[in-house]
């Protein structure tokens, strides 16, 4: 016997749902690709492994969808401009602290996502954990969950993986590109705040304001195009460099700092976006467990920091933790195109357009800022696969380089992916073709009838 391993019997996997289009993932990617295939008139099953849908939205706390909205900045509107409206109808949202947009609640969200699951008919699968793919030769025709249930079978004509580590997509034997762990974006646990004045707070703020020049201290350098040196961002940075001044925080904790969100009347101080946690793998269940760890620990450290040296923060203390660790960086399919930095740098054109995304690029230590009405297509291409059939990605898994994945690695870009998956995985269904011979002037006919600007 193999030490090393355990032989699992055979065994019979009962089929529970076929469908015509299967989702894997419900965050902004997933669950704009299972609305938008939905109102094509296929049948959708959406995959979920949480109690919710909404991903980084709902699971991690990361409310501000589209924080880089300004007067000039020109969008691709769509299902991703419909999550806004329909969290604002709902009370589920408030403006945002930094921009033109509105910022999500994270709970009242998990409503919001809900009620657009249940208006277009889609199939929900929660409590479901995405285990392996099934596949026909090289083709994906379904996927293997395990839930409490046990094991079960999910059978679908088309699939989109929304996972946002391309988990589908590798284990059908796709190529991916990973970037390695010492150059990941770093990951966060996202938390919100109870007990905050917010007249002294904001009293605070308009007192010593702060803007975009004020993200290079300490750890980081940031590179702006110069238009954002003098924006005002919600930073916070002081707080903390004086608490390890004075000892109240370990020395080492250096790279803690980072925006706040909005400040309610309540006393609520929410998407705390202060823990930067470097070399967090998320495709590595003990890098996870680690770094889970250590997020809510460095938290922790934050709110004594905010107590002490931030006004109207006296009283402050935990509301609560994301549900889950935010990842921005793992694997990226190999695209039969990869976005390259020039593209997102350029107002990149394709004729193969299924949306617009405005010019801002967040990572790797660029922040570009769309003000000036400057927009790139996102071509189709960039969401298959190479070798594997009846596959789309959706989300950030898509395929480009380090700062194209800086840009569309956004949950709004996220969203106008997901849409244009969705979209397309339908009509190559109505028209029996393959994904990658779908015809492309059908599917921006549907996308801009579904309200999606793609030039």
């Amino acid at each position: 016997m193999n030490k090393h391993v355990i032989q699992e019997p055979a065994r019979n996997t009962p089929i529970v749902h076929e469908t015509d289009v299967l989702v894997v993932g419900s965050g902004p990617g997933g669950l704009a690709a299972a609305i938008a295939a939905a109102r094509c008139g296929v049948s959708v099953a959406l995959l979920e492994r949480f109690g919710c849908f909404g991903g980084n939205i709902t699971v991690v706390g990361v409310e501000g969808f589209a924080w880089y909205r300004h007067e000039q900045t020109i969008e691709a509107g769509g299902i991703g401009r419909e999550f806004e409206d329909k969290a604002k109808a709902m009370g589920a949202a408030v403006p945002e602290s930094q921009s033109l947009s509105y910022e999500l609640d994270s709970e009242g969200f998990k409503v919001v996502a809900d009620q657009l699951v249940l208006d277009a008919g889609i199939h929900p699968m929660l409590h479901r954990h995405f285990v392996a793919p099934i596949m026909d030769g090289n083709h994906v025709i379904g996927v293997i969950v395990e839930s409490k249930s046990g094991r079960e079978a999910i059978l679908a004509k088309r699939i989109i993986d929304a996972t946002g580590d391309a988990d589908v997509a590798h284990r059908a034997g796709a190529a991916t590109i990973k970037t390695p762990v010492e150059e990941m974006q770093a990951a966060s646990v996202m938390f919100h705040l109870a007990g905050v004045d917010k007249a002294k707070f904001m009293s605070g703020v308009q007192a010593n304001p702060q803007t975009y020049k004020d993200w290079s201290t300490g750890e980081w350098v940031v590179e702006t195009d110069g238009k954002e040196d003098d924006m005002f961002s919600p930073f916070l940075g002081k707080p903390f460099e004086q608490a390890i001044k004075e000892g109240v925080i370990p020395a080492h904790l250096n790279t803690i700092g980072g925006t706040w969100g909005a400040v309610h009347d309540s006393g609520e101080m929410t998407y705390m976006n202060l823990i930067h946690l470097a070399e967090c793998d998320g495709t590595d269940p003990d890098s996870l467990t680690k770094f889970e760890i250590e997020g809510r620990r460095q938290a922790m450290h934050a709110i004594e920091a905010l107590k002490a040296f931030t006004p109207g923060c006296t009283d402050a203390r935990l509301r609560n933790f994301g549900m889950s660790i935010g990842i921005r960086d793992t694997r990226k399919i190999d695209a039969i195109y990869n976005l390259k930095e020039k593209d997102v740098r350029n107002e990149a054109r394709f004729d193969d357009t299924i949306g617009i995304y405005p010019e801002f690029i967040d990572g790797y230590g660029v922040l570009i800022i769309p003000t000036t009405g400057r927009y790139m297509h996102i071509p189709y291409r960039c969401m298959l696969p190479k070798d594997v059939g009846n596959l789309v990605v959706a989300g950030r898994a898509i395929g480009g380089d380090k700062i194209a994945h800086a840009a569309t690695r956004n949950m709004a870009c996220c969203a106008v992916v997901g849409q244009g998956a969705g979209v397309a995985s339908a009509i190559s269904i109505q028209d029996g073709c393959a994904l990658n011979d779908v015809e492309i002037k059908k599917v921006q006919q549907k996308l801009i009838s579904q309200g999606v600007r793609i030039h």
